[in-house]
């Protein structure tokens, strides 16, 4: 329970206390610790500009972000949340020690006093206030973080989280100075502000004449190596890796579960229907017998599967329904009790570790003697300051906020949601000693006591057997020259992922084993896969057919993916000769269109910050070619997306002119949108100068 429980309860603040307990982490611990232990790089998961991180600090931070978005988003533990969870701890340590580095370069500071005001002032952090604001004043609580510091000089487990705070309100207010920097140098010119509003509201009315690129059939066009280097040699920003990059060819070998496999899941569920009806211990029944062991507890519409939920409010106690089909698993539940409960609970919590009090016996002893302070009128928050051991609430008075059922654990949620406003209880749970109290609840909604017992349909022996001796037969015969060949000889379908980064999980739509993306960021290019892999539902055979290293790319590296645009280019070449030749001599749309053979399209109302030619794409070089146009004169040929235009403008819509104090808020609005942008461009611009060293893919 502790913090995951406290921190799942304010879903909201999900993503702040994640990031603020990274963010405090990397500049509280490492701060303190200094720089040392990471100066071998064999256990450095990265470093920026010549700063690591080590494996076993960057991993606490992973287990820590990993069960909050379990705690959160609810089930088991996936290799798709912890791999999520790495990215996010390795965005926010990259984008912090970049920010950090250059707001020591600056030489910006927070002093003592500025610091002391930030926790005691008249604007204090809103992490302070967040952590110690009294709820009925909005202001802080000085006495409490007086209570708090007391505490840490003398519980070192408290020091730590207190200067972690520290650390992370002096982070969060450097790093509104620097915003501050930044913003103070962005500006919007009155020209600007009027450009942007003529842009928005000035029309265009005119007429094109358009040849598709699509009309000229692929196999006309003959590229050469200049063709390609024309197109390279223009975009070439456009081909830069942000980091390495593996083209990687593989077969995937089918072992999903067929009809036999769920006609034996079912015939099964059906069987232990019968036996779950007349079970005596449902809790040991489905332990035994289910594959997820959902706990045999009350649950309130919502937190189960469509089928559940819309069949076990309404049936009889003692009762049991199903087998449901749901996403591959089959569900049964037998209906022990249904009753009205609340529909929430705000409560607040006292957590006791009986290892430290003696045993569970003294642990409860302690515990009630607690609740008879509280019941006498002791303070809540006070004694939590004094006596729990949840880090996560202590500090905050032991309050858990508001949960709904399925967010605790089921002896403490029960207590919670069985008792009534006011009540103070003691409870007994696998986390330790807790003295609950129940400020207030809400709602009151139908609620059923449930055993569930699922079965998820897998394949049998014989279906993976099947897939694997294929695989094995195409393993077997490939080699590095042949792997097209014979995957064509054994009907068996060839699939690529040309650009996958050193942290995927997944290979198109399949997710793959973390040990074939490391095989190919060790292979060299040609090598076969070292084994078959296993999916969860596929075999796999794979070949490593590129590296794209780090940084400017060539030509030859990205010539297949720029193949489609080239012809493109070359069709464009083709096109534009036709249509010169159609505006040679004419003196209209209409004349240049009958000459190719087409009709004049009409379009009306066209404005240069939307450049969309309706029906057709959008066209930015066409319609920013109409805006510089003189009325009723044919334009020279225009190279578009879609294909090769002619246009001319019938006229256009002048805005009426714009007022001054409209103006005025247009040159705001700009710049506000301006300092959005500018967090990006200046992380980009610190990322492409920084040296950002990655070495994930050694740990994860």
């Amino acid at each position: 329970m502790g913090l995951m429980s406290y921190l799942r309860n304010r879903a909201g603040l999900v993503i702040f206390v994640i990031g603020l307990a990274i963010v405090a982490f990397l500049l509280g611990d490492i701060i303190n610790m200094g720089t040392p232990f990471w100066r071998s790089s064999q256990s450095e998961v990265g470093s920026v500009n010549g700063e690591g991180i080590d494996y076993q600090i960057f991993n606490q931070q992973v287990d820590q972000a990993s069960a909050m978005y379990q705690q959160q988003m609810g089930g088991n533990a996936t290799p798709q949340m912890r791999g999520f969870a790495v990215q996010q701890v390795w965005n926010q340590f990259v984008s912090q020690e970049l920010l950090k580095q250059e707001i020591e370069k600056i030489g910006i500071e927070v002093g003592k006093a500025e610091l002391n005001s930030l926790i005691y002032g008249n604007n204090p952090s809103q992490q302070i206030l967040q952590q110690f604001g009294n709820p009925q004043t909005g202001k802080v609580d000085a006495a409490y973080i007086n209570a708090v510091i007391e505490q840490a000089k003398t519980n070192p487990e408290v020091s730590q989280q207190w200067n972690q705070l520290l650390e992370s309100v002096k982070n969060e207010r450097l790093n509104e100075k620097y915003s501050n920097l930044v913003n103070s140098c962005i500006y919007t010119t009155s020209l600007e502000a009027e450009y942007d509003y003529n842009s928005r509201n000035k029309l265009a009315n005119f007429k094109y004449v358009m040849l598709d690129y699509a009309s000229v059939n692929d196999a006309e066009i003959k590229l050469t190596d200049a063709d390609y280097k024309e197109y390279f040699d223009k975009n070439k920003n456009a081909f830069k890796n942000a980091e390495e990059t593996r083209a990687i060819e593989y077969v995937l070998f089918n072992a999903s579960p067929n009809a036999a496999d769920t006609a034996t899941v079912l015939g099964n569920i059906q069987k232990v229907k019968a036996e779950l009806q007349t079970a005596t211990n449902d809790s040991s029944f489905v332990s035994l017998n289910s594959d997820n062991k959902y706990p045999v507890k009350y649950y309130s519409k919502g937190q189960l599967s469509p089928a559940l939920d819309s069949t076990v409010f309404n049936a009889a106690s003692g009762t049991t329904v199903g087998p449901f089909l749901t996403q591959g698993v089959y569900e049964i539940a037998k209906v022990i009790e249904t009753k009205f409960s609340p529909d929430s609970v705000t409560a607040s919590h006292i957590l006791l570790n009986p290892a430290t009090e003696g045993g569970v016996d003294k642990a409860l002893k302690k515990a009630d003697s607690i609740k008879n302070l509280i019941v006498a009128g002791g303070n809540m928050a006070a004694l939590a300051i004094e006596f729990s051991v949840d880090p996560g609430s202590k500090n905050n008075g032991g309050e858990l906020g508001t949960f709904t059922r399925g967010r605790m654990i089921p002896e403490f949620e029960e207590a919670a949601f069985s008792g009534k406003a006011g009540d103070v209880t003691v409870v007994n749970s696998s986390y330790g000693v807790h003295v609950l109290k129940i400020e207030k609840q809400t709602g009151n909604s139908k609620i059923a006591k449930l055993a569930i017992v699922d079965k998820t349909i897998v394949a049998g022996k014989e279906t993976t057997d099947a897939a694997y001796a294929k695989a094995n037969t195409f393993f077997t015969a490939v080699n590095k020259d042949n792997f097209s060949d014979i995957a064509k000889q054994q009907n068996a379908a060839v699939q690529t992922n040309d650009r996958t980064v050193a942290m995927d999980n997944m290979l198109g739509a399949v997710e793959v084993p973390r040990e074939l993306i490391r095989w190919a960021y060790e292979a060299k290019v040609g090598d076969l896969s070292d084994k078959i892999y296993e999916t969860e539902s596929n075999f796999i055979v794979a070949r490593l057919t590129g590296v794209q290293q780090k940084g400017q790319q060539t030509l030859e590296s990205v010539k297949t993916l720029i193949e489609p645009v080239v012809k493109n280019l070359v069709k464009a070449r083709m096109l534009k000769e036709k249509v010169n030749n159609a505006l040679n001599g004419a003196s209209s749309i209409d004349q240049v269109a009958q000459k190719l053979g087409k009709n004049a399209l009409s379009v009306e109302n066209i404005v240069l910050a939307n450049p969309v030619i309706p029906g057709v794409a959008v066209e930015n070089a066409v319609v920013g070619t109409v805006f510089g146009l003189q009325p009723n004169k044919p334009s020279k040929a225009i190279e578009g997306k879609q294909g090769v235009y002619a246009v001319q403008v019938n006229g256009f819509v002048n805005p009426k002119a714009i007022a001054a104090e409209e103006l005025t808020a247009q040159q705001k609005q700009i710049t506000a949108a301006k300092a959005q942008r500018s967090w990006s461009v200046i992380f980009k611009a610190l990322q492409d100068n920084g040296k950002i060293v990655d070495n994930r893919i050694k740990f994860y």
